[in-house]
């Protein structure tokens, strides 16, 4: 008799299984003989094949419940009665465990794994961590985040000021790292640290079904299953929570694809990511080829159609950033106060920290020295192990001394200003529009104090010649603006066969050109460039009609001895363009006369032919 004990029932490779097939298919098996018959029905993909073998070939089935005969159908149904039966039980115990489970999350009892800061006691009570300096720690991140609106900023300012990050380590001991992006956003993140116990937090999805791979991902926070708030020791409010996590979600860098206005950065667009489009209601993005631009490229990228809108961004700019100033100039804020008050707070935590991390280095170093004193003499191999660790903790203590500690004038930079720059602070609604012109604000500063005030700047363009710009203040009330933007030419403006008769009934009367250009801009026309009239757009309409202000205009000018380049052209049988192309770019080289501002040639054979050479190339350049 052979005895097979299978441990591993899901195993399609099992030698011992095939083996058991073999001899049943072979008839060199009578009885099987087994103590887990109900859990082979139950979920053994092997096992009814082994039943129809065993039928077939007459193999008894035994357990402790009973003799099974598989070749009649009441021993079949026994067995998958059985089975069904056992699984229904195991589905009835595992509903049972999770419903309690989820009865315990909802109460905030159940025992999750706490983040740094927090630790249980032997009662399951929750509490913020015993060490200071773990807490303070915490604190400044939170604190440096509100205040500098960027997690990788706030990892620029710790790694600025050598400060670490408390971690724990796989057996659950704190140890201090060199901080990353990752565990700033994870303390930022987590809801625990305003003492909110949350179930349910991620989903996991299979994206493969052949090789049963799995994705986790993080759920907003409206789609949490359990939140209980108040269940731990808080180190800010939830307020202050949701505060952060918004502001997390607008620093998306795919502002665009996200929907979130993105983290200022210094690029010269001061609209980047709050900008819309008023034909479709999309986001636009900032095109910095060939100028800065604002372009709506959605319906092009999802469909292939054209771009919806594409405008020039300078002007959009200007006209909001006036706006932004008017709204800002009943505003009576004392602006260096708060500075001042808000950079000596953050001092202080960063002396406060360093301080904590040398009493911590400190302690250690004084750890080590009392473990090295306590060892035996004798044992030099273990006396001279805590000797190098006494070593290392004294080396490491000199470190920080003399390089983590910020030196005064970094502590005292914002306080030793002069009292005109004290004076100018205190007056910033006055004082701003210079400081920003002049270029004493970075652009990411710009773009920040923008973002205070507005909230979305909505953009349209009915006209070649106009841009419809309503700005959506944070307080709901927007303010419509009418921008006038460049054209290609003349005609692109609503009122120019207006601003072209005009001009001619006033070059009629004697108005000068000059004159002419001042009135149109007085009744509201502009050139196409520029957003008054300039004298040579008045020239030009008036050239175009054939009204010349001199005889000598209306016909071709004939100097003695000299040739134009228009007469030139005519007798070399090219185009001017050639001649101005060549004098451009220096293969002609000649000035311009004095008195009629005209580029002459000498009315001689030479110049004939030396033009003859340059056009054949035989000749490189010529000179006059």
């Amino acid at each position: 008799m052979r005895i097979w004990v299978s441990r591993e029932p899901r195993r399609t490779n099992a030698p011992g299984a095939h083996e058991l097939v073999t001899k049943v298919t072979l008839g060199q098996v009578g009885t099987i003989l087994s103590t887990e018959v109900t859990r082979l029905s139950r979920n053994c993909s092997d096992w009814y094949p082994l039943l129809d073998v065993c039928g077939y070939r007459g193999c008894l089935i035994a357990d402790h419940d009973g003799i099974y005969d598989p070749a009649t159908t009441n021993g079949r149904l026994l067995l998958g009665l059985k089975g069904q039966l056992s699984e229904f039980e195991l589905h009835t115990i595992r509903a049972r465990m999770t419903a309690g489970l989820l009865n315990k999350a909802q109460r905030g009892e159940l025992a999750l794994p706490l983040p740094i800061g927090l630790v249980r006691d032997v009662a399951g009570q929750v509490h913020k961590a015993p060490n200071r300096e773990i807490q303070d720690r915490i604190d400044l991140i939170f604190a440096s985040f509100v205040r500098l609106r960027s997690a990788s900023r706030v990892l620029h300012f710790l790694n600025e000021h050598a400060l670490q990050l408390p971690r724990r380590d796989r057996f659950g001991d704190v140890i201090w790292k060199r901080p990353t992006g990752a565990a700033i956003l994870e303390i930022l993140k987590n809801p625990a640290y305003a003492g909110a116990f949350v179930y349910g937090r991620t989903r996991t999805l299979r994206t493969d079904r052949t090789t049963r791979r799995a994705k986790t991902i993080r759920l907003p926070v409206s789609e949490w299953r359990i939140c209980v708030k108040g269940v731990y020791p808080a180190y800010i409010s939830w307020d202050l929570f949701e505060r952060i996590q918004a502001m997390l979600l607008d620093n998306y860098a795919e502002y665009d694809r996200n929907k979130t206005r993105g983290v200022p950065r210094d690029g010269a667009a001061l609209l980047h990511g709050i900008v819309y489009c008023g034909e479709c209601g999309h986001k636009m993005v900032v095109q910095y080829k060939g100028g800065t631009r604002y372009l709506c490229n959605f319906l092009r990228q999802k469909y292939g159609v054209p771009v919806c809108q594409d405008i020039a961004a300078d002007p959009v700019d200007v006209q909001v950033v006036e706006a932004f100033f008017q709204a800002l100039s009943p505003v009576e804020l004392d602006v260096y106060t708060r500075a001042v008050a808000t950079q000596q707070e953050a001092t202080a935590q960063i002396l406060h920290a360093h301080q904590q991390h040398l009493e911590r280095l400190g302690y250690q170093a004084t750890l080590a020295e009392r473990q090295f004193l306590h060892v035996d003499p004798e044992n030099r191999l273990v006396a001279a192990e805590f000797e190098r660790r006494w070593e290392m903790a004294l080396a490491e203590l000199k470190r920080a001394e003399e390089t983590g500690t910020p030196s005064p004038a970094q502590v005292n930079a914002l306080s030793s200003l002069s009292q005109e720059q004290k004076e100018l602070f205190q007056a910033i609604g006055q004082h701003l529009p210079r400081l920003w012109r002049q270029g004493d604000v970075a652009q990411r500063q710009k773009k920040a104090l923008l973002r205070c005030l507005i909230d979305k700047v909505v953009i349209h363009r009915p006209l070649p010649e106009t841009v419809h710009a309503r700005i959506v203040w944070r307080g709901g009330e927007t303010t419509t603006l009418n921008i006038p933007v460049a054209v290609g030419s003349l005609k692109d403006l609503v009122g120019a066969q207006d601003m072209e008769r005009l001009s001619l009934e006033w070059s009629v009367q004697g108005q000068t050109d000059e004159e002419i250009a001042q009135k149109l801009t007085a009744q509201g026309f502009r050139s196409p460039m520029q957003p008054f009239v300039l004298p040579s757009t008045v020239r030009g309409m008036r050239l175009k009609h054939r009204q010349f202000r001199v005889r000598s205009q209306s016909h071709l000018r004939h100097i003695e001895g000299a040739l134009t380049i228009s007469q030139l052209a005519e007798r070399l049988d090219i185009t001017p363009h050639w001649i101005y192309d060549r004098i451009h770019n220096g293969t002609i080289q000649i000035t311009r006369e004095a008195t009629t501002h005209l580029y002459l040639f000498p009315d001689k054979p030479s110049t004939l032919e030396g033009f003859a050479q340059l056009t054949k190339g035989t000749l490189k350049t010529l000179h006059f």
